[in-house]
């Protein structure tokens, strides 16, 4: 299975944007006011790239936000994730921040975070002159590979796409190495516990690194067990709340066998060793039941309110 880095980009990115921000590019993340809410502009986006035809891109996005000062303002941050070497993609920034000009009549901001494996590919520019008219965008990019030799930093920093790059880094650094790649997944994820954040945001960011370093089934099973021991030294039933379980339902493709294996692990985690009666039920579970049954132990106490109607 090919690593997948377009969910946890776009989830991340939307639920924590200033913090985004924040980190890749600090000089804008100072002059926009974060008291006022940012809006993003997904179908507008869509509805001006609809009749475009370009390569493969990662992620676009289109957010409306406001300065800071005096006079009310906004602008339109047009993000661009790319994960590959594409000779086209100044132009595309470019024809993007033309079209969004021209559809709202505001201020554009472009900016890039390219984050393909190449160091030297670093497009910031798109320029042409014609008959003494000249034609130019200039546009910001942060790149990934720069942080590739400050791991240690980025372990240690409060930011959480600090930890968001080291993932994407380390992802594709052991692509080859699935034994490695499960060693560090496991650092990340005892990171998350370390760091003084609320419950959604360790969900959030264990959602990123849990898409982007994609382990194999066996490899997979042994740091989930992991985690449901970590979870219990620490009383924190985070990982292993609901979304998790969706998360690796998912994965099971539809197999109620499967699905019905991680729930039982879930109840074990968080009730102890379970009865003959309740792993029969499981096991013999539909795939609703097993959904529903799975949507009540995130927050159930006992065992009957999971299994009550």
């Amino acid at each position: 299975m090919d690593d997948d880095y377009d969910t946890p980009w776009k989830e991340v990115i939307t639920q924590h944007f200033p913090d985004f921000m924040a980190f890749y590019f600090p000089d804008a993340h100072a002059a926009i006011d974060w008291s006022r809410p940012h809006d993003f502009l997904d179908q507008e986006l869509a509805a001006l790239s609809r009749d475009a035809v370009y390569g493969k891109r990662l992620l676009d996005k289109l957010v409306r936000v406001f300065l800071r000062g005096g006079v009310e303002q906004w602008v339109l941050v047009h993000l661009e994730i790319q994960a590959q070497h594409d000779a086209g993609f100044a132009e595309r920034v470019f024809t993007y921040h033309y079209r969004v000009f021209d559809r709202y009549r505001r201020p554009v901001a472009s900016l890039a975070l390219l984050a393909d494996d190449s160091p030297r590919w670093r497009p910031s520019l798109f320029a042409y002159d014609l008959l003494g008219c000249e034609m130019s965008l200039v546009f910001p990019i942060v790149k990934l590979q720069d942080y590739a030799n400050r791991l240690a930093q980025l372990l240690e920093h409060a930011n959480p796409f600090a930890l968001v790059t080291a993932a994407h880094l380390l992802t594709q650094k052991t692509r080859q190495q699935m034994h490695r790649r499960r060693q560090l997944k496991w650092r990340l994820t005892k990171l998350l516990y370390q760091r003084n954040w609320d419950r959604q945001r360790i969900i959030d960011l264990f959602r990123v690194i849990d898409w982007m370093m994609h382990l194999p089934p066996a490899l997979d099973a042994r740091l989930r067990n992991g985690v449901l021991q970590l979870e219990r030294r620490r009383t924190m039933p985070y990982i292993t709340s609901i979304e998790r379980i969706g998360m690796e339902m998912g994965r099971q493709e539809g197999r109620a066998e499967g699905r019905a294996e991680i729930l039982l692990e879930v109840l074990a985690a968080r009730f102890g060793g379970l009865a003959n009666t309740v792993q029969a039920r499981v096991a013999v579970g539909s795939a609703e039941q097993l959904s529903a049954w799975a949507r009540r132990a995130a927050s159930a106490t006992t065992l009957d309110e999971v299994f009550g109607d």
